[in-house]
């Protein structure tokens, strides 16, 4: 099972509407994005940008989860990143 290094703190990405962070898995590093659209899914309105890192890092461990996943799964995007999606969050809150 590989271990997985979540190493910086989440911020907010203005140019792709979307809290950022990075992943680490051995000599991969990545970088995930959570939309706003996601997190409006989440918590039910369009959240401002401080409250979408907010909610990304008061539920830290879901979406580690729901990348972690998405790696095991090999389900990387074109650009080599991991854009999660509500389906994403779903499945890793199981």
């Amino acid at each position: 099972m590989p271990i997985f290094v979540f190493p910086d703190d989440p911020i907010w990405n203005e140019e792709a509407d979307a809290v950022e962070f990075a992943v680490e898995v051995g000599e991969y590093q990545g970088r995930v994005f959570v939309t706003r659209r996601v997190l409006q899914g989440i918590v039910g309105h369009r959240p401002q940008p401080d409250e979408a890192v907010q909610q990304v890092c008061m539920n830290r461990q879901l979406f580690d989860r729901a990348v972690e996943q998405r790696i095991i799964d090999r389900k990387l995007d074109p650009d080599a990143n991991v854009h999660l999606t509500g389906r994403d969050i779903a499945r890793a809150a199981r």
